[in-house]
């Protein structure tokens, strides 16, 4: 009999990675033949058309906790998404709650390991750790980073990586070479750092265009609207290369994000963080096997260091543009890139990914029915 899974997290149509995570595991987990539901946390309670939805976790309802843990029990696994922001309480640690109510298997996925966390922040994963069944983490570097810092038992923590879809077959547009970064806008996100360095590539014919695709993140909106939009734009107008960027202002679907991908020929990831350990983005972008050029953030250092991407120091426009030039100017060396992603690229696709969850899921959900028998 197949596994049945409860997850526990944001979820569309809420506009997160985390949510766009969860609806893509559990969509291949059912397509699989495997029973799923969702407990989506939410801000204020609202009823839900997906009939995948079987609760909400209301941000401040009292009994929020106790609910979420009851509907996760009736599934043979319950699926924890873990990330700071998402849950209520200090830190989200109304997530422990949940966890020590529970009385199935759990699969803690983490999102974000801190290298330099607050003392709560580090109380708190690690009591979601100890909470959980298994915790997954999606790199080598999250696994080496949370059992070497935080007190958990490694025995439990397993390396599962984040999915991407199969990419998308598009016929060669003819137009100029297209660098592309997308996902919620906001202060981070080092979209900055490219428009410095499109003025040194104004020589380049055909010139690049960069497209810059993704609504505002909803908080960031809701903060101080659209200020950090606008001044990217203001910097591009500066800098006399406004006409070098496109910015396309929507929340696009799986398959528009993957012909929009298809499209492109260099992905560019510059984001301020150095400690990001996961990156849909970074998949993504491998998945599809297109040449990638990002700072050097935890996961991409990881990542590319086989030779399907160019990492450069944070700080450096000059770098960041000599590396774009190079793979704008040496098909070879972007075929190369290409070839190297590929390598790697099957193991990172949906089916592959949601077959690990399910082989996970099965075996701890044996090992319970043995225990409890």
């Amino acid at each position: 009999m197949a596994t049945s899974f409860g997850f526990l997290g944001t979820y569309p149509p809420t506009q997160c990675g985390i949510a766009t995570f969860t609806a893509a595991l559990r969509s291949e987990l059912a397509a699989a033949g495997n029973r799923t539901g969702v407990v989506r946390v939410v801000s204020k309670g609202e009823k839900s058309v997906d009939p995948a939805v079987v609760g909400h976790m209301v941000r401040g309802d009292t009994g929020a906790v106790g609910r979420a843990a009851a509907a996760l029990g009736t599934f043979d696994v319950a699926v924890v998404e873990h990330e700071f922001g998402i849950y209520d309480g200090p830190d989200g640690d109304s997530v422990v709650g949940v966890l020590a109510l529970l009385d199935v298997a759990s699969i803690v996925v983490v999102h974000t390991v801190l290298t330099d966390p607050t003392p709560h922040q580090k109380d708190v994963l690690e009591r979601v750790v100890d909470g959980g069944t298994v915790a997954v983490t999606m790199s080598a570097t999250a696994h080496d980073r949370l059992v070497s810092r935080y007190d958990v038992d490694p025995s439990k923590v397993v390396v599962v990586p984040h999915g991407a879809p199969p990419p998308a077959r598009l016929a060669a547009s003819g137009g100029p070479p297209v660098l592309l970064t997308w996902g919620l806008l906001g202060p981070g996100k080092g979209v900055e750092r490219v428009i410095d360095a499109l003025p040194a590539l104004r020589d380049l014919r055909p010139r690049p265009h960069y497209l810059v695709v993704g609504e505002t993140h909803p908080k960031v909106l809701e903060r101080e609207g659209e200020r950090y939009r606008d001044a990217l734009g203001e910097r591009a107008a500066r800098l006399g290369v406004a006409d070098m960027v496109t910015w396309r202002a929507d929340y696009l679907d799986v398959e528009a994000l993957r012909r929009v991908v298809a499209s492109c020929d260099i992905v560019v990831l510059p984001y301020d963080s150095h400690e990001q350990v996961t990156s849909g983005v970074l998949i993504e972008a491998i998945a599809a096997r297109k040449p990638v050029v990002a700072t050097a953030f935890a996961h991409a250092c990881e990542l590319l260091g086989s030779g399907a991407g160019l990492v450069v120091d944070h700080d450096d426009p000059a770098a960041l543009a000599a590396a774009l030039r190079r793979v704008l100017v040496e098909p070879a060396l972007a075929r190369e890139m290409s070839r190297h992603a590929g390598e790697i690229a099957g193991d990172l696709l949906w089916p592959a990914v949601a077959a690990r969850y399910r082989a996970l899921g099965a075996e701890l959900a044996r090992h319970r029915s043995a225990v409890v028998a």
